[in-house]
């Protein structure tokens, strides 16, 4: 069984004193998405094991992600199923025994405390949710609770990093020209331009630009690190049928 395995969790120091963590694969044994690889029974108790974890007795509130700019604020949570749960990439609380969960394989996993009011969020920001804003109206929708963008502190999980993520023109054409920063030249292949994409880079250039007041990057690479995290590109390049995802999660105690 894949709870038999050890959890391998990494958390941030600018998240000090919140229960919270960023989720590996441990060597491919976990995975936590539904729609991926698995049998849905054992992924719904992983992912309750998961939660059980971070805040022993808490209660998993994980959204139906897709790609959008969408918030959820969770006041209980719901049945942990692969249907029928909100459709949205972000999630935020101010009730404590919630544990807000996002998955992800390579997109980036932000969580937000504002400790001092009492509020957390997890959101799902792969380049099309950051560009469409789901970083900022995950912060507005704190600030709806009580939270203030200036004590509010973000860490950014495992995503995919720049040397890892090779993307061509109609990719670069998405983005301003005030964003060129974040692309570096890759060699060209077929005579195609390619470039490299910062993603963790463009995602605290919106946190920073937001007024975050803290923001902290694990600095982890998903596609590299083969033992530690699932990812869609290394899957996707290896042609295999379908890939995993891990979970981050924060909750207020």
């Amino acid at each position: 069984m894949a709870e038999s395995a050890p959890f391998a969790i990494e958390r941030c120091d600018a998240l000090a004193g919140v229960p919270h963590g960023f989720f590996g694969s441990a060597g491919g044994a976990h995975q936590f998405g539904f729609g991926g690889p698995g049998e849905t029974t054992d992924m719904r108790a992983l992912r309750a094991a998961a939660a059980d974890t971070i805040l022993p007795g808490g209660q998993l509130a994980a959204p139906h992600q897709v790609h959008s700019p969408d918030v959820v604020e969770v006041k209980a949570a719901w049945d942990d199923a692969a249907a029928g749960r909100p459709i949205a990439d972000a999630v935020v609380t101010a009730t404590a025994g919630i544990v807000l969960g996002i998955v992800t394989a390579d997109c980036g996993p932000v969580l937000f405390a504002d400790q001092e009011a009492g509020v957390v969020g997890a959101a799902h920001a792969g380049w099309r949710g950051a560009v469409d804003g789901v970083l900022e109206n995950t912060i507005a929708a704190m600030e709806q609770l009580g939270a203030r963008r200036t004590r509010i502190a973000a860490a950014l999980g495992p995503m995919i990093a720049q040397a890892s993520y090779e993307v061509d023109a109609p990719f670069r054409a998405r983005f301003a020209d005030a964003d060129a920063c974040f692309f570096a030249a890759a060699p060209d292949r077929d005579g195609l331009e390619r470039w490299q994409f910062d993603l963790p880079g463009y995602i605290t250039a919106r946190l920073a630009g937001a007024g975050i007041g803290k923001i902290a990057d694990l600095g982890r690479d998903t596609f590299s690190h083969v033992a530690r995290y699932h990812s869609h590109r290394r899957s996707t390049q290896a042609r295999e049928a379908d890939y995993g995802r891990q979970i981050s999660m924060i909750a207020l105690a």
